[in-house]
């Protein structure tokens, strides 16, 4: 899941099983094939897939899927259509959640997506209705493993053209604009190793739940939308306890 800070996530996906890793690079080679049709297959010269192949060797999709992927989409009409949709709601409590899509089947998705929403006690909304408690930042995480001067990372950061960063337990989180997030990426992976990098929603706020009720209602939630093959991130302000 995608929240105010993005450490959880790390932790999960390096922890995740052979299932789950296979769902995440199918969504990400949905992401590769879209990024393809839309620009050509040459990360040089389309920066969409040049920030998705970032994002797949992030979570370690290996290079053969990535380059299988490309060609796959390059070289076929066949290739599934895909298109973007964005849901926003409510989760229980109030939480703001925004489920973003990619499908080749809308009735399909909406259909889905509005089932999680109402089971676990949320309400699906119009588009608009919390998209603007969100900021879009670029958001880079490396691992602090004690070995990376922090001084000299902070100039580095901030020659590049990023925002801010931030020196936690285990990772150093990096925010840029947008527009700055490929150029502040590539600076970096020249010297450093990256945990993560991609483009994101950010919470201007949290929410946080103490009803023991709503915080499973809401992991629930959570899981049964990143669980479903159509959906590719789901962003939420949720102040999570196990956080």
């Amino acid at each position: 899941m995608s929240g105010h800070s993005k450490w959880s996530t790390i932790k999960r996906k390096k922890g995740a099983n052979d299932a789950q890793r296979a769902k995440i690079f199918t969504k990400i080679a949905r992401e590769i094939i879209v990024a393809v049709k839309a620009g050509g297959p040459d990360p040089e010269n389309n920066s969409r897939l040049k920030d998705v192949v970032a994002k797949a060797r992030s979570n370690n999709m290996p290079n053969e899927n990535i380059n299988r992927t490309i060609k796959k989409a390059s070289g076929s009409a066949d290739t599934d259509s895909y298109e973007n949709i964005t849901y926003e709601g409510y989760g229980p409590g109030g939480v703001a959640v925004i489920v973003e899509t990619l499908t080749d089947n809308r009735n399909r998705t909406a259909a889905d997506v509005r089932h999680a929403f109402d089971k676990f006690g949320g309400n699906l909304g119009q588009t608009g209705c919390v998209s603007f408690m969100f900021d879009r930042k670029g958001v880079i995480l490396m691992e602090n493993d004690g070995d990376i001067d922090e001084e000299e990372l902070t100039m580095d950061v901030l020659e590049a053209g990023a925002d801010d960063i931030e020196a936690g337990d285990e990772f150093f989180e990096i925010t840029t604009s947008p527009e700055q997030f490929a150029t502040v990426r590539d600076q970096l992976e020249g010297k450093y190793t990256l945990a993560s990098a991609e483009i994101t929603m950010v919470p201007q706020t949290m929410t946080e739940l103490t009803d023991e009720n709503q915080i499973t209602m809401m992991n629930k939630m959570l899981e049964t939308l990143e669980d479903n093959d159509d959906v590719q991130e789901v962003y939420h302000n949720f102040d999570s306890p196990e956080e």
